[in-house]
């Protein structure tokens, strides 16, 4: 059977279908609890969450689902140097993109305060929680926590978007590594060189790993369908993780607008861009981002540039004016065809199993 695969064993799930987990209050736990309740691995981004918000969105997962699911975290949450910035820095942001606030019509925001990562007091949740599986992103984990994730029976998940990325991860002592093409929506969770060096599509980046690691990989980025997901298996991946389909769906934290979005004529048309938050991440094409091409040197880095565009964010949206809001979308998204996140994973299933013969 397809779906028999060391990825599923390892997971304790029955198909190697992984939800991507959508960070920054996108995931849902009726989501998550759907996916995983349907046999696949449901997903739950918490990189943004306090501890405690950690503590609490766990109980209600397990309130509705007594099946494997994943928690995901970001090993690296903040590029500026202490968490702060200089005053040059926020009046050179400032300058570049006044014309957006006064357009909208509401002030530029003060300086944003200084970030302290939430990283550690995170990880200690997930020792406590135990959750079946964890992801995290933007590097690797030391072998001290690596080893007191394993005694506690959690299996553990890197991504990468290059093959030296991939060695690193598998090198770190994790389960299984997620391939995360460049085709993905959201951010690119590059670690060993800037992002935009990392620009490898889904099946390609999965065949240069399949080489040289002996761990499960994960093929994420560009898959949506039974046939995506029958390709990557063929091409050596033991399970898939689909985002775009999956955050599309009724069920996932996504506003009403935004999953109409991925449904448009719009979505024909991607952007990986820093514009939004200081981070390179693919979206749906829009006037910012195109506006502001070369000139990420004035940006804040991240989250300074996600904070100093909450206001804007939050008033293009009250004034629909959507071509001045980052809508997260893969380049798959023109293909999308379900609302409802069981009859997508029931679709799933079907259109592997019938392609794949079993």
């Amino acid at each position: 059977m397809w779906y028999n695969t060391k990825a599923a064993e390892l997971l304790g799930i029955q198909y190697p279908i992984l939800q991507g987990p959508f960070g920054g209050g996108l995931s849902s736990v009726e989501l998550t609890a759907t996916v995983s309740n349907m046999g696949g691995l449901g997903g739950y981004g918490a990189y943004t969450m306090s501890p405690d918000d950690i503590y609490e969105i766990d109980k209600q997962i397990k309130a509705v689902t007594n099946k494997p699911y994943n928690i995901n975290l970001w090993v690296s949450d903040t590029d500026a140097p202490d968490g702060k910035i200089t005053d040059a820095q926020y009046e050179q942001a400032k300058q570049l993109f006044q014309p957006y606030f006064e357009e909208a019509g509401i002030p530029l925001p003060e300086k944003p305060a200084p970030f302290k990562s939430r990283f550690e007091n995170q990880l200690q949740v997930i020792m406590d929680i135990r959750p079946k599986v964890f992801s995290f992103m933007f590097g690797t984990l030391s072998d001290d926590v690596m080893e007191q994730l394993h005694k506690r029976g959690i299996q553990t998940v890197g991504a990468a978007t290059t093959l030296d990325e991939a060695l690193a991860v598998e090198a770190s002592g994790v389960d299984m590594v997620i391939a995360s093409g460049f085709e993905a929506g959201g951010h690119r969770p590059s670690f060993l060189a800037p992002a935009e060096q990392s620009t490898v599509g889904t099946f390609v980046l999965l065949q240069l790993i399949k080489e040289r690691v002996r761990i499960p990989i994960v093929a994420a980025g560009g898959i949506a369908d039974g046939r995506g997901i029958a390709a990557a298996l063929t091409l050596g991946a033991d399970a898939v993780q689909v985002g775009t389909a999956f955050f599309a769906t009724d069920e996932s934290g996504a506003l009403p607008a935004h999953r109409q979005m991925l449904f448009s004529d719009a979505a024909k048309h991607t952007t990986l861009t820093r514009a939004f938050t200081g981070r390179l991440g693919r979206g749906i094409t829009s006037r910012i981002a195109k506006d502001l091409v070369g000139k990420e040197h004035s940006f804040l880095p991240f989250p300074l540039q996600t904070a100093f565009m909450s206001p804007l964010r939050k008033a293009a949206l009250e004034q629909q004016k959507w071509d001045m809001v980052l809508f997260w979308g893969g380049q798959i998204a023109p293909i999308l065809k379900h609302t409802k996140a069981a009859r997508l994973m029931e679709s799933l299933i079907e259109e592997t199993s019938k392609i794949m013969k079993a």
